[in-house]
């Protein structure tokens, strides 16, 4: 069943992959042993404490913890913070206690997740922030790191923006190589119903006229791409309420309050999760001194 409201994708369950991806990132370093952890005693224990370096908003907590966890469910690990939070240089975001070992050898696992899914809810956070006081939502794309979709789409809504569609499955996005084989886009538009009549129906057009045939054979959104704010606004007469209107192509921090401000419901920004620098954060272990009472 599509939601009430058609612009809404339905409820994700974006942790469903999070142990299979965490697994998979630590095997990738561990492969057949740490050899450089070998060195420290079997036995010794650890506290570490991590640090934020830039002015972030947080994201990856459950990633981060599951790195350490997996190697040694007695992993203890105390936040300071929360996901979506925002922090400053300098702060302390937790404190980790637990096997020596455990703690070096998921070090590095732990914090490129969580470097990475905070730089893409940072990302979010900043467009999000310039469209607070306008009804427009801005939308990530599936131009995703392979492997982590779901995680970044956690992250953009933890920055303050919505989902799009999560994959090729749970929407239907006729683009200009689909009409084209298609013949038309009403022909495309019929032939998506008959596939797919439960799903979210959205044509990308480059022009008014491809606008206009988008409405008339029933899309529930309609992709507006590369249009200045001009023509933005021109679509928007048109269209009348009749179809949900998505802006697409090339928008950036400096240009997306002017598109917003056309009136278009949806604007998709591909560098919510394709452009981004990763948070810098920084570990530091310190050994626990045997008690001898």
């Amino acid at each position: 069943m599509k939601s009430a409201n058609k612009g809404d994708m339905p409820l994700i369950d974006y942790k469903r992959d999070l142990a299979q991806q965490v697994a998979q990132a630590l095997k990738e370093d561990i492969g057949d042993g740490d050899i450089t952890a070998a060195l420290i005693p079997a036995g010794q224990t650890a506290t570490a404490t991590v640090i934020c370096r830039d002015s972030a908003t947080l994201c990856g907590q459950a990633w981060f913890d599951a790195a350490f966890l997996q190697l040694d469910p007695a992993t203890r690990i105390d936040w300071l913070i929360n996901d979506a939070d925002e922090v400053e240089p300098g702060q302390t975001l937790c404190h980790i206690s637990g096997n020596a070992r455990v703690l070096l050898t998921a070090e590095r696992t732990a914090l490129n997740f969580l470097q990475t899914l905070s730089a893409t809810a940072t990302r979010a956070r900043q467009y999000a922030r310039l469209l607070e006081d306008l009804k427009t939502r801005v939308l990530d794309t599936r131009k995703t790191l392979p492997g982590l979709r779901l995680a970044q789409k956690y992250a953009v809504t933890c920055g303050g923006c919505s989902n799009h569609r999560i994959g090729l499955f749970d929407a239907v996005l006729i683009k200009e190589n689909h009409i084209a084989t298609a013949g038309s886009i009403s022909q495309a538009v019929n032939n998506a119903r008959a596939l797919a009549a439960d799903k979210m129906l959205e044509v990308e057009v480059e022009d008014l006229p491809q606008l206009r045939e988008a409405i008339e054979a029933g899309a529930d959104r309609v992709l507006l791409d590369n249009m200045n704010p001009d023509m933005l606004k021109e679509a928007v007469n048109i269209n009348a309420g009749r179809a949900e209107l998505e802006a697409s192509g090339g928008i950036t921090l400096k240009t997306i309050r002017k598109v917003a401000e056309s009136g278009v419901d949806f604007i998709s920004i591909g560098s919510l999760t394709k452009d981004i620098k990763a948070i810098d954060l920084s570990m530091r272990v310190e050994v626990q001194q045997p008690d001898h009472g």
